[in-house]
């Protein structure tokens, strides 16, 4: 970790923490000749929901030495590698992204794949996935992205959370903000969030609030579902979420998507900052909590829907 002073963070959005040598072997890869020449060469990256990877893959390809590197840069998923399958590839040395949400069939690869070995000499693609069978299409050992180790975690937490503040000289807040990096598991999204609030309100009461929410929130979800949510957020399934504001019903924060999901726009939104603070009245009805408006391009903005229970009854655990 850079000895760098906590404000030099604050100024740099696109500062990428913890992630400098995953960075650069992708980057090394790239770089590279393919072998065999004819065909390019592909790089899995793969790991949990939201740990990193689209993150990583950007500051890549905003590296100006990869930038220019590569004639073009181009982003796909796995809904549409079909529609690419009979275009016609110069000699142009260019990268492809392609994310896939899901496995594919091996046969729909294997057509996709053959329709590149036309691409130029020293083209590369990236692919992006949570499936660890995805990474069977590699020709290059696969990047695994997996949760900062928690000193790692509890030191960018200290950064974002207290900003230009020396937190030597708040030892409260600094003993609340050690014990919160624990509770939140590794989460990026969840310390993004917390952090910001934080460090616009450098008030213990705020600070203590919270740190109880999210005490109560991994206490009650262990025994609904045996595990951290964090690990169930990476699973896509739902938490337990009542104890960070105060409901007379149970909240279920169910399953991300993303913002281009049309089927759930009718829904009233609320930012997750705000439910954590208290500064919304939570609808009695069905509503999207907006958890996380990424900083660098594609500017993704991520979505889940919060359930409502009026009663318990009503709740089956998936």
């Amino acid at each position: 970790m850079s000895p760098k002073p906590y404000d030099t963070y604050l100024y740099f959005d696109n500062f990428m923490f913890g992630r400098q040598v995953e960075k650069q072997q992708v980057i090394s890869i790239l770089l590279q000749e393919n072998i065999p020449h004819f065909a390019p060469t592909v790089l899995p990256i793969i790991g949990p929901s939201r740990v990193g990877k689209r993150t990583l893959v950007a500051h890549v390809c905003n590296n100006e030495i990869v930038r220019s590197h590569f004639s073009s840069i181009l982003h796909l998923n796995s809904e549409n590698i079909r529609e690419m399958e009979c275009e016609t590839f110069t000699e142009r040395r260019d990268l492809f992204v392609i994310e896939f949400t899901a496995d594919i069939d091996d046969e729909n690869w294997k057509k996709f794949y053959a329709s590149y070995t036309h691409m130029g000499r020293g083209s590369k693609i990236i692919i992006i996935s949570r499936t660890e069978r995805i990474s069977r299409f590699g020709t290059v050992r696969p990047i695994h992205l997996n949760s900062l180790p928690l000193e790692e975690y509890s030191y960018l937490f200290k950064v974002l959370a207290f900003g230009s503040t020396n937190p030597k000289e708040h030892p409260q807040l600094l003993s609340i903000a050690n014990e919160l990096s624990m509770l939140l598991g590794g989460s990026f999204v969840t310390a993004n969030v917390c952090a910001d609030i934080f460090r616009k309100n450098q008030n213990v009461n705020l600070w203590l609030r919270v740190l109880e929410k999210y005490r109560n929130v991994v206490k009650n979800n262990f025994p609904m579902f045996i595990e951290h949510p964090k690990l169930l957020m990476e699973k896509e399934h739902q938490i337990d979420i009542s104890n960070l504001v105060s409901s007379s019903s149970p909240l279920r924060l169910m399953p991300p998507h993303c913002e281009e999901d049309q089927s759930k726009r009718c829904l009233t939104k609320v930012m997750f900052s705000d439910f954590i603070a208290d500064y919304v009245v939570i609808p009695k009805e069905n509503f999207e909590l907006v958890t996380w408006e990424s900083r660098i391009p594609p500017y993704r903005k991520f979505v889940n829907i919060v359930s409502n229970y009026d009663n318990e009854m009503n709740f089956h655990h998936t």
